[in-house]
């Protein structure tokens, strides 16, 4: 059975730690100062790194770690990171602790920007999306384009509904702001905003968020829903038809927001 923990990193990043037996796998290590603090403390070692993407919080410690621990194998997409040393891409698959994690592309971030998704753990199915999927939001569009993101976001839609989602910020609180500017009516999103302004306001994170609740209340997961569709006409400066225009018009008036 497989441990996740966060590890808490700069303003609001989150690492994620998976352990098992003894063993740790790093997610997206920003900084190695925490990670190797959280490794001593519960007496972990490192097995591998996982990599999402390329932006210096999520590959900046992986130098630092794996000179601590040498020969660390460090999974990640097709990019410039030079300590990547098993380069994946959509479809692939590798196997640690036993459970097999499949590799998801999820372009529109950044264009390098892949997931990985464990379908075996437990209780329920694990996806670590970096900064694609947020707990009530998305990433903004750095690289990639609007349609992008809509149909990676649509290709985790596609997941079982009880997926646990591990992103790599604590943005939910501002999100879900947004979200109900867009969505006022919603009651599940009402009910969401209530339960997470609790969870931070005893220190504890909002996330991993089920996927279930995500297509109930994160906007961006609901651009084919009529209520979404009317706010975002209502806001923009033409109407939009196409759900890529909704899209894009939703992530430029979350930018502004």
């Amino acid at each position: 059975m497989l441990s996740i923990s966060p590890i808490s990193a700069f303003s609001d990043n989150y690492i994620w730690c998976v352990a098992h037996d003894g063993e740790a796998i790093i997610v997206d290590p920003g900084d190695a100062v925490p990670v190797l603090k959280y490794l001593d403390q519960h007496h972990l070692k490192l097995s591998a790194i996982l990599i999402t993407h390329h932006h210096y919080d999520h590959v900046g410690g992986i130098e630092a770690l794996c000179e601590r621990f040498p020969q660390t194998p460090v999974y990640g997409p097709q990019n410039q990171c030079p300590d990547i040393n098993h380069r994946l891409n959509h479809g692939d698959a590798i196997t640690l602790f036993g459970h097999k994690i499949d590799v998801i592309a999820v372009p529109g971030h950044t264009l390098d920007h892949i997931a990985y998704y464990i379908a075996q753990s437990s209780p329920a199915p694990s996806l670590f999306c970096g900064d694609t999927l947020f707990a009530g939001g998305c990433g903004r569009l750095f690289e990639g384009t609007a349609e992008q993101m809509l149909t990676s976001l649509g290709l985790i839609s596609a997941l079982p509904a009880n997926t646990e989602v591990y992103c790599a910020h604590e943005y939910t609180l501002s999100n879900l702001r947004f979200a109900q500017v867009v969505e006022p009516e919603n009651r599940a999103l009402q009910e969401r905003i209530e339960a997470d302004t609790g969870r931070r306001a005893e220190g504890r994170p909002t996330v991993p968020s089920e996927l279930a609740l995500e297509l109930l209340t994160n906007p961006f997961m609901r651009t084919g829903k009529s209520a979404v569709q009317a706010s975002v006409n209502a806001h923009a400066a033409f109407k939009c038809r196409e759900e890529k225009d909704i899209f894009a018009n939703l992530r430029k008036w979350k930018d502004d927001f």
